[in-house]
């Protein structure tokens, strides 16, 4: 059975070394765990989605410029999230702030192909 998600859960990328922590503002005004509870909205970079550490996707043009100065060697680069759209699919049964509630089972793209 999927787990809500709320302010302080451990998020990875695909492409990152490290975890973050995900970080809802309390605007929606609903709590799980005396946290404020996520819904698919709470998806904004440097706002909800903090960095992984260093991001390791070619796909990342700061890593393909760093990479190709390195004479083809992968060189990872800071990563700074590029999470332009909201978490998929959501729960539509459970609203929060009227959008779909966020649980463990959801996925949040990042431009440059992690997830």
């Amino acid at each position: 059975m999927p787990m809500h998600v709320c302010n302080g859960a451990t998020l990875m990328c695909s492409f990152g070394v490290a975890p973050s922590t995900l970080v809802v503002l309390p605007q929606n005004r609903t709590l799980t765990s005396n946290m404020p509870a996520a819904n698919i909205m709470d998806h904004k970079p440097m706002v909800n989605i903090m960095p992984f550490g260093m991001c390791t996707t070619p796909s990342n043009p700061a890593v393909a410029s760093a990479t190709a100065a390195a004479m083809g060697v992968l060189t990872p680069m800071p990563c700074m999230p590029v999470t332009t759209t909201p978490w998929i699919t959501g729960t539509p049964t459970v609203l929060l702030g009227n959008m779909p509630a966020l649980d463990n089972t959801h996925t949040l793209m990042c431009m440059w192909g992690g997830g």
